[in-house]
C-alpha cells in the first residue's frame, strides 16, 4: 500500500472526499514525523512503536569499482510491531521470535 492507496482507503472507509481524506492522513502523519524529528519515540497502542536509531559511520565498498568508502553516520527510524499486529499477521500462533 502506498500513500495514494491509503488516502483512497480512508476516503472510502469514512465516506470523505479525496481532498478531505488527504487532509486526514496528513493530520496523522505530520505529528508522527515531527515527534520523530525531535528524537521522541512514537507509541501507537495495538500497532507498534517507532523510534530513532543512530547508525555510526562505517566502512563500505563501492559496488561498481570495489573501492573502499566511508559510509557517513546517520539517523533512521526503527519500527517494532505491537503484539496485536503480530497476532493479526500470524493468526495460527506460528509467530517466530527474533
Amino acid at each position: 500500500m502506498n500513500h495514494s492507496d491509503l488516502v483512497t482507503t480512508v476516503a472510502g472507509t469514512l465516506d470523505l472526499s479525496r481532498k478531505q481524506a488527504e487532509a486526514a492522513v496528513a493530520a496523522v502523519l505530520a505529528p508522527i514525523t515531527d515527534a520523530l524529528g525531535r528524537g521522541d519515540e512514537v507509541k501507537l497502542n495495538g500497532f507498534g512503536n517507532f523510534e530513532i536509531v543512530d547508525r555510526p559511520a562505517r566502512p563500505g565498498r563501492n559496488p561498481q569499482t570495489g573501492a573502499a568508502i566511508e559510509i557517513a553516520a546517520s539517523r533512521t527510524v526503527k519500527f517494532k510491531a505491537a503484539k496485536p499486529l503480530r497476532d493479526a499477521l500470524n493468526p495460527s500462533g506460528t509467530e517466530t521470535t527474533s
